[in-house]
């Protein structure tokens, strides 16, 4: 009897592929595919949620001859994700919804309901893999296509959920993909990469923040010593690193150096003071301990480059 796999399928060319090749490897994949969002007409082919997505999906089971199933998360979507995201903005940080998306809707609710199902294992179309080390723990490890590798957006999956992952396409790179992809006459082949947040309409996060959240109180802006230098729209529109659309005149470039909600402040600086050798690191997912003065690799945003660092 053929192990059972639920593929998590958005629409698009790789989780189409990550079904394709489960069922060339002798699995029975099950497609399905998640409503999280309602997508404002206007923005009806974009994102991950439209209902062109969705039937892109079911045609492309139809293709493979694997069952299709949509699941309704809206609630889940709205209160773990939607809400995270503008909650995170309006204390002073830059969320990664996708995180969020990918623990708490993938790989807790998702995989829950691929054992009603009968699958033992999930599946997704993500560019990482899994792999064991040491006493044979399994942990996530880098996609062998290290442009399109998205092991950082899963590092929050807990370890105890690892062993019944799968993805197919860790050890490929996207132009393989989009071959594989081919070879099936799949119709999602050539279809185009989704860059944006799904849920954020032409991806204008202030808009977004500003009709979900309501009134955005304004504030001062203030420089490293104290002193006003104009004035904010609200700190959800803001995030430290950026320089444009301060509204500040200035005889050399300003960057916000950081946000203090609980003073409504936003703080600018030159772009020597946005360094730092040391940070502190909450909400942290331990797949191996960690030792004192241990030299680790530290990558704080998707597509930054590691850099080397002591763990303290």
């Amino acid at each position: 009897m053929k192990e059972k796999v639920v593929v998590a399928m958005s629409g698009g060319v790789d989780s189409s592929v990550a079904a394709a090749l489960l069922k060339e490897r002798g699995y029975e994949p099950i497609g399905v595919t998640m409503r999280l969002w309602n997508v404002p007409e206007e923005d009806k082919k974009s994102g991950c949620c439209s209902l062109d997505d969705v039937n892109d999906a079911r045609r492309v089971a139809d293709k493979l001859g694997i069952p299709h199933y949509t699941m309704n998360l809206k609630k889940e979507f709205k209160e773990f994700v939607v809400d995270y995201f503008v909650n995170e903005y309006a204390r002073g940080r830059t969320p990664n919804p996708c995180i969020a998306c990918n623990r708490v809707l993938k790989f807790e609710s998702l995989l829950r309901r691929a054992r009603q199902l009968g699958a033992s294992k999930l599946a997704t179309g993500h560019y990482a893999r899994i792999g064991q080390v040491g006493d044979k723990k399994n942990v996530i490890m880098r996609g062998v296509d290290l442009n399109k590798d998205q092991s950082y957006f899963l590092f929050d999956v807990p370890q105890k959920n690892l062993d019944r992952l799968l993805f197919p396409l860790g050890e490929l790179t996207k132009e393989e993909t989009r071959a594989i992809a081919a070879t099936y006459s799949l119709k999602t082949a050539e279809k185009a990469e989704s860059q944006e947040i799904c849920f954020v309409p032409g991806d204008d996060y202030p808009e977004f923040i500003r009709s979900y959240a309501g009134n955005v109180e304004p504030g001062e802006i203030k420089n490293g010593s104290g002193k006003v230098v104009g004035k904010h729209k609200g700190i959800p529109f803001y995030t430290v690193g950026q320089r444009r659309g301060l509204g500040i005149g200035h005889s050399h470039r300003l960057y916000v150096t950081g946000i203090e909600p609980e003073t409504n402040t936003v703080v600018v600086g030159s772009e020597d003071e946005l360094y730092a050798d040391a940070m502190t690191v909450g909400g942290l997912t331990i797949h191996l301990p960690l030792k004192d003065g241990q030299e680790i690799d530290v990558q704080v945003r998707y597509r930054h480059k590691p850099v080397k660092a002591v763990f303290r």
